[in-house]
């Protein structure tokens, strides 16, 4: 099969399962449960083209298709355990209320089958890497994409544990977290999931995939200005606490605190 028929094919795939969950979402009266599904889509994704591409250099097919695993199950299990027992996120709230009755069906385009539409555009990288069976060997941006991904995934992972740590701590009631990982950036989560597809697109450039660059373009712009930094500091601004942090630290790429 070509690339282009392999990429159809996982489209279908995800279409079929946002469609699945769309149905899960009506009968649970809740749209959030898609940003539970988002790092597994990418496991399916990766995983399928795995078996649709026999031809490519096993090593590092099974690189990618690992790597993409882990980060995709730990982040489905976090916002599964961050969601539980909660009510509908309040993004998907505020829409549920401007749509009113039509929101059943709407949300299907505006939640699930967008998101899957992303999903797909952005996994491109994961079968880039996959698809050719040269040059096989592992190369210097194989070694180079790996490293990119476990410092990415170190603070996404660790960001997100020490959140979840401080935030049951009564004691931290009113106050803002800026201990460990957050010390250096106000987003290691966001900015751990940028660098991992930085990493998953330096593996795909090995194996000839450079065009493919749209998509760590794509995820970065989304967690920066779209659906990530930007949504969230638009809330917690209003924060005085939060907007000393901010003086003092860097927004994304971490680096030392300012002093003050």
């Amino acid at each position: 099969m070509s690339f282009l028929e392999v990429y159809a094919i996982a489209l279908g795939v995800i279409i079929g399962l946002m469609t699945v969950l769309w149905l899960v979402s009506l009968a649970l009266k809740n749209s959030s449960i898609v940003d539970i599904f988002w790092g597994t889509g990418f496991v399916i994704a990766g995983w399928t083209y795995f078996l649709l591409t026999p031809e490519g250099y096993l090593p590092r097919k099974l690189l990618i298709a690992i790597i993409v695993t882990i980060w995709g199950l730990r982040l489905s299990l976090h916002i599964f355990l961050r969601n539980k027992g909660k009510p509908e996120d309040f993004r998907y709230q505020k829409w549920r209320g401007e749509n009113g009755q039509s929101w059943w069906w709407r949300s299907f385009f505006k939640v699930f089958l967008l998101q899957g539409v992303l999903l797909w555009i952005i996994s491109a990288p994961l079968l880039a890497a996959q698809f050719r069976g040269t040059p096989d060997r592992l190369t210097i941006l194989d070694f180079l994409g790996l490293f990119l991904w476990a410092v990415g995934f170190f603070f996404e992972a660790a960001g997100d544990w020490q959140l979840a740590r401080f935030i049951k701590d009564p004691a931290n009631k009113g106050k803002v977290m800026d201990r460990g990982v957050w010390r250096y950036t106000r987003h290691p989560n966001y900015f751990g999931d940028s660098a991992q597809w930085w990493g998953y697109y330096l593996v795909a450039a090995a194996a000839g995939g450079w065009w493919t660059i749209f998509s760590p373009i794509l995820m970065t712009h989304l967690l920066v200005n779209v659906s990530g930094m930007a949504l969230l500091e638009k809330t917690m601004s209003q924060r005085p606490a939060y907007r000393e942090y901010m003086t003092r630290t860097s927004g994304f790429i971490p680096w030392f605190p300012r002093k003050k």
